[in-house]
């Protein structure tokens, strides 16, 4: 990370991770319009990005009995994404990606979070993609 007062880089301690199982919920190729960018061309205006977001269950969380409160819901991905999205401007894909991660890191039943997020107007496709696990 750069610390913005300075422009220099700080490092942050890797907290321990919760482990996660291979097991997921996710959401791919969901398309929105946002407000984001940092670019004085990107500021006031909304461009398509398209995000996949891949929610690795923690250890024991399993359905058993058929109900949804059981396991974290594909629906809850994509109100993360529109609720941050909702908020208005961001700058960086990257603050973003953070942020859908460390929302979705909240529900205990969830170990680990992959985000893929790509720009889809300005040029070729370039994006961000970060993994994150949720802290002991």
């Amino acid at each position: 990370m750069t610390d913005r007062r300075k422009g220099d880089a700080v490092m942050h301690p890797v907290p321990p991770a919760v482990p996660h199982t291979g097991d997921k919920i996710f959401v791919k190729e969901y398309v929105k319009d946002a407000n984001i960018g940092v670019y004085a061309e990107e500021k006031g205006v909304t461009q398509q990005i398209r995000l996949t977001v891949d929610a690795f269950l923690a250890p024991g969380i399993v359905s058993t009995v058929d109900e949804m409160v059981e396991v974290p819901s594909y629906t809850e991905i994509i109100d993360a994404i529109d609720h941050i999205i909702g908020r208005g401007h961001i700058n960086l894909v990257e603050t973003l990606a953070e942020e859908i991660a460390a929302m979705l890191l909240r529900d205990h039943r969830i170990g680990g979070v992959r985000v893929l997020i790509e720009k889809l107007e300005r040029g070729p496709v370039r994006g961000v993609e970060i993994y994150r696990t949720r802290s002991a």
